[in-house]
């Protein structure tokens, strides 16, 4: 289980607007909900999981630092993507994956 004060964890935390978004348990990790929707979650493997747009899934799980969700022997279907740690470990690349999962945020709200 991935704990609150996990460095990627505290990184998304500080980065996202604070007093919309919650965090809960899930998926062995911390997942970091705004208006009750899942955006990422921290990962216990120090990846981050990101909810993006299904338009963009796949040109997204294409790039280099990501792929498909996987549980056990099942894959994740469109619009979850596992970013690897080196994926995130700057803060350009944190904010990058921040801004897919909040930009789908947004138009599954419309």
């Amino acid at each position: 289980m991935v704990a609150a004060d996990h460095p990627l964890a505290v990184r998304v935390r500080e980065a996202l607007p604070a007093p919309r978004v919650r965090e809960v348990r899930m998926f062995g990790g911390l997942a970091f909900m705004l208006d009750d929707r899942m955006l990422v979650c921290v990962d216990r493997g120090d990846g981050l999981l990101v909810r993006v747009s299904p338009e963009r899934d796949a040109e997204l799980a294409a790039r280099a630092d990501a792929g498909r969700m996987r549980m056990g022997a099942k894959e994740l279907g469109t619009g979850w993507i596992l970013v690897s740690p080196a994926g995130v470990a700057d803060d350009d690349g944190l904010s990058f994956w921040l801004d897919e999962a909040l930009d789908h945020h947004a138009s599954a709200e419309e």
